[in-house]
């Protein structure tokens, strides 16, 4: 059997072979690259994402709080009010709060999930006012006015502390001693038959133009005044 000669057995690659194979691996490396950048440009929405989760789930822990501590006066030692008669500074009053953005649900009652500010050592029954107001930084926010007696009128103050941020809208709906729901409560007025609420259900929408994130629960008060006819 004739040999063929060293040379013509170590056959090199040819250019165009060359060429199908730095073309392969641009593609590979483009490949690769591209599914690091979308992984690293997918980052900061979702940590975002959780941080906004977060405070909205905290939020809604805070509220839970309060209203399971919630005091309203028992019907045996309430009476209606009359015509020039304050009103009950137990009272719980809920309705819709206009703000830059739109419309938010609004609550007034009380609690003794009372939190002190600066360090007071204050305990009792406190005024607590959920409400939503607009910010240029965060959005509306939605805040807690938490204030002990004697109650003045109620005014927003800047220094009420913030929920949650990017609230785009707020609901409370509340239920009767039948469960029958209502968009607005006040246990001062005869049309609730001086009432006060026996569950309350909240639903929380925050984020941007682009997402949103949905939160709901209902909380039954631990004390509530019957009707009184």
């Amino acid at each position: 059997m004739e040999k063929r000669p060293f040379h013509q057995k170590m056959r090199g690659f040819t250019l165009f072979e060359i060429l199908i194979a730095m073309f392969i691996f641009s593609v590979v490396v483009t490949t690769i690259f591209g599914s690091y950048r979308a992984v690293f440009s997918s980052v900061e929405p979702i940590e975002r994402g959780i941080t906004e989760f977060e405070m909205a789930t905290n939020c809604l822990n805070r509220m839970i709080l309060d209203l399971k501590s919630a005091y309203a006066v028992p019907r045996y030692a309430y009476s209606k009010p009359g015509f020039d008669d304050p009103p009950d500074p137990y009272r719980m009053a809920g309705d819709s709060d206009y703000t830059g953005s739109g419309s938010y649900s609004r609550f007034r009652f009380t609690s003794l999930a009372h939190v002190g500010m600066g360090g007071g050592i204050r305990e009792g029954v406190a005024e607590i006012v959920y409400y939503v107001r607009e910010t240029e930084d965060a959005g509306p926010v939605l805040k807690r006015s938490d204030t002990l007696p004697p109650f003045p009128e109620f005014e927003p103050k800047g220094g009420d502390p913030v929920l949650c941020e990017n609230v785009k809208s707020l609901t409370f709906t509340y239920y009767d001693e039948e469960g029958i729901e209502h968009e607005s409560w006040n246990s001062e007025a005869g049309e609730f038959k001086y009432a006060t609420p026996r569950a309350i259900r909240i639903q929380l929408e925050t984020g941007n133009e682009t997402r949103s994130l949905f939160f709901e629960t209902m909380v039954d008060f631990p004390v509530y005044r019957e009707k009184i006819e």
